[in-house]
């Protein structure tokens, strides 16, 4: 029996705990809150983040970081933003020959770097993976069937743990390619607002199919002048994601979105959730980051507006309809 570590007791973090413990696996989940992994031992569920859900008997939770760490195969699930502070405490219980795999989809706002740098950060030693693709939480969960990429330069050496987490109702690919897959899973949740933004103002199917294509544009562009391979959005983790991410409620960036596009201010919609909207951090961060790398990215450049209130929403579509006409496929 594998045991694997999650760090990371939020929805996708106990998703995955659910799924590995179901299929055979000691899973340890931690909780940076001592009272949320008591209740779930307590409720065999997670009440806060994945409600209705009954954990396997497998899926132990705790808020010792270092037990967690004592384990075959860690998951890092913690927001993106929290991930550098939360690895910190942990780092010095990793040890090196565990293969560490980043679960978080996002850029680190304060350094514009992808979530696999700043693990290398803090583990240069470790074999680290990225983890990603088109799962809510719910359904993985539920054992509903679903499909993700593992990404990681160590190609051959990551296999067994791919072969590992791979289940009956969790399907894993491989690729080598983590800028491409990072920034797939990233960039998605800036463009699934605007998605939701479309619906909520009832602008049609039209359009909302012309910002998931025109998105998925901006997202390769981006990836391939950071050093990525255009063809990995065309995978699990970047059309897929984004296909996902942009045409339901369940999708944490498209609800924002289409609160915002219905008239709610940014500061009343994240007054009424619990949890991270990875959208929000990570547009900044990729306006800065087009910025470096001379990429243009419109759609992102008018989420970001709205976000901080530098464009109201009719102001922001305005202004990406009156773009002046180009080729299609102009980089």
């Amino acid at each position: 029996m594998t045991t694997i570590g999650v760090i990371g007791a939020g929805a996708w973090g106990t998703a995955l705990a659910q799924n590995f413990a179901s299929h055979g696996h000691d899973v340890k989940l931690w909780a940076r809150d001592p009272a949320l992994a008591d209740d779930i031992n307590l409720t065999r569920q997670n009440r806060i983040y994945l409600r209705d859900i009954n954990l396997h008997p497998q899926v132990k939770a705790q808020s010792d970081l270092a037990n967690t760490c004592a384990a075959d195969i860690i998951l890092l699930a913690v927001p993106a933003q929290h991930l550098r502070g939360v690895l910190t405490k942990a780092a010095s219980h990793i040890h090196h020959s565990i293969p560490v795999i980043v679960c978080s989809k996002g850029i680190e706002l304060e350094t514009g770097k992808l979530m696999s740098d700043v693990a290398g950060d803090l583990l240069p030693a470790s074999m680290i993976g990225v983890l990603s693709g088109p799962n809510f939480a719910h359904e993985v969960a539920k054992g509903l069937p679903a499909a993700a990429t593992l990404a990681s330069v160590y190609n051959t050496k990551i296999l067994p743990v791919r072969d590992t987490l791979s289940n009956q109702r969790f399907r894993i690919y491989t690729t080598n390619d983590v800028v491409g897959t990072e920034v797939g899973g990233a960039v998605k949740n800036v463009i699934a607002i605007i998605c939701g933004i479309v619906a909520g103002r009832n602008l049609g199917e039209n359009a909302r199919a012309a910002a998931v294509t025109r998105g998925l544009h901006e997202i390769a562009r981006l990836a391939e002048a950071m050093g990525g391979r255009r063809e990995t959005l065309m995978g699990l983790s970047g059309i897929g994601d984004l296909i996902l991410t942009c045409s339901s409620m369940q999708s944490r960036n498209f609800s924002l979105g289409y609160a915002l596009g219905q008239g709610k201010s940014l500061q009343s919609i994240l007054d009424e959730r619990r949890g991270v909207t990875e959208g929000i951090p990570t547009a900044a961060a990729v306006v800065r980051i087009a910025t470096r790398f001379k990429t243009e990215m419109p759609l992102v450049s008018a989420v970001h507006a709205c976000l901080n209130g530098t464009l109201g929403v009719e102001d922001a579509l305005r202004q990406l309809m009156e773009r002046p006409a180009k080729d299609e496929l102009g980089r």
